[in-house]
C-alpha cells in the first residue's frame, strides 16, 4: 500500500528540543549534526584541506583582532528558534563572559566564514539564506574548489546586496573591523 505525500510530515525541532535532545546524549558523541530551519542535518565530515584552512584562519586573524573581538571556531551560533548552525569561523563582539552564559547570536557576529568543499553548494545557498535572513553584516566563503573567497556584504531579506570573489593578490578590510585589511594569500 502506497502512502499519499500528504499523510508524510517532517518532524521539526525548535531550539530548546534540539538543546535537551543533546543534553539528553541521543547523537553519538561523533555526530556532526546543525540544527537549520527546524531540520537536523548531518555535515560530511572534515577532511584535511578544509580542517587545515580552519586552522590557518585562526592562526593568522588571532592575532589581527587580539583585543578588538572573539574568536569562535566551529562553535553554534543561534539563529532564531530554529537553527543553530556551527560555522567554521566567527568573529564576535567582545563579551565579559566570553559568551559562556550563552550561544552568541545574529547581532554578536561580525565576520561568519565558512570553509567549503564538499558543502559548497549548501554554504552557496541554504546557508547564505539563512545567513542574509538573519542579518549576518558579513559572510565569507572560503571556496576551495575555486582557490577563492566570496565575500557576501549588506544582507537584505534572504540574500546578500554585495558579492565580491577575491583570489590569491587580492586584500579585503573587514566591514566591522575597518583596521583591519588581510591579504587573501594569506587565508587561502
Amino acid at each position: 500500500m502506497a502512502i499519499a505525500t500528504t499523510d508524510v510530515r517532517k518532524h521539526l525541532t525548535d531550539i530548546n528540543e534540539w538543546q535537551r535532545l543533546g543534553e539528553a546524549n541521543i547523537f553519538p558523541p561523533d555526530s556532526r549534526l546543525e540544527l537549520i530551519e527546524g531540520e537536523i542535518l548531518e555535515m560530511a565530515p572534515i577532511g584535511c584541506n578544509h580542517s587545515g584552512h580552519v586552522i590557518r584562519l585562526t592562526h593568522f586573524l588571532a592575532a589581527l583582532v587580539f583585543g578588538k573581538a572573539i574568536l569562535s571556531v566551529q562553535n553554534p551560533l543561534q539563529l532564531g528558534d530554529l537553527s543553530e548552525p556551527e560555522p567554521d569561523f566567527m568573529l564576535l563582539k567582545p563579551n565579559d563572559d566570553f559568551y559562556c552564559s550563552h550561544h552568541p547570536n545574529a547581532d554578536d557576529v561580525l565576520l561568519l566564514i565558512e570553509v567549503a568543499d564538499s558543502s559548497l553548494s549548501f554554504d552557496q545557498n541554504q546557508k547564505l539564506h539563512l545567513y542574509a535572513r538573519y542579518s549576518i553584516p558579513e559572510y565569507w566563503l572560503m571556496n576551495l574548489n575555486d582557490s577563492c573567497v566570496e565575500v557576501y556584504r549588506q544582507p537584505h531579506g534572504d540574500c546578500y546586496g554585495e558579492k565580491t570573489t577575491l583570489r590569491i593578490g587580492d586584500t579585503v578590510t573587514l566591514s566591522q573591523l575597518e583596521q583591519i585589511s588581510i591579504n587573501i594569500a594569506d587565508i587561502l
